[in-house]
């Protein structure tokens, strides 16, 4: 699979349930997740539970079909913002359903796809939107980071399939 998007934007919060703060750039560190955010320092709502998610992605793609309606269910519009998703990194023109078990480069870091993010009422709850349903099967990918270094907005976003693990 031939592809290349772009990263448009990263976003962390410091402690679970605090506002995203959208950043410019950002470090990466192998193993740990990006450098102030909540998961990184274990303050994720989720930290306690073992999983993937050093880094979670999301596509504008995503957005922008369920503000129009598109399905699961069309005609019920979701606006959600690329600071209320809750995502580390909203992209554009990356597969992310096509990732899970891929490696792909974000800048001078390497990433692997861990397993798709599953919607969660959490999240409607802290919104106080319906987006539960509007985002079953297209929630984002958790991800591993094999590589750290930083990372910027606007960086090129690219598979790694043949190459050696790093």
């Amino acid at each position: 699979m031939r592809w290349s998007g772009r990263l448009l934007h990263i976003h962390i919060a410091q402690r679970a349930s605090s506002p995203m703060q959208e950043l410019a750039q950002a470090t990466l560190v192998a193993g740990r997740g990006i450098e102030g955010d909540r998961y990184f320092s274990g303050l994720g709502t989720y930290s306690p539970k073992p999983d993937i998610r050093e880094i979670t992605l999301i596509e504008m793609e995503v957005l922008d079909a369920i503000a129009r309606g598109d399905p699961p269910f069309p005609g019920d519009k979701v606006e959600l913002t690329v600071n209320e998703h809750r995502r580390n990194l909203t992209t554009l023109g990356v597969p992310l359903n096509h990732l899970v078990g891929k490696r792909f480069r974000i800048g001078e870091t390497v990433i692997t796809g861990g397993r798709m993010n599953f919607p969660c009422r959490y999240l409607e709850r802290l919104l106080g939107k319906p987006v539960y349903t509007a985002l079953i099967n297209r929630s984002g990918l958790n991800c591993r980071i094999e590589r750290g270094g930083i990372i910027r907005k606007g960086d090129v976003i690219a598979p790694l399939d043949n190459e050696e693990p790093a």
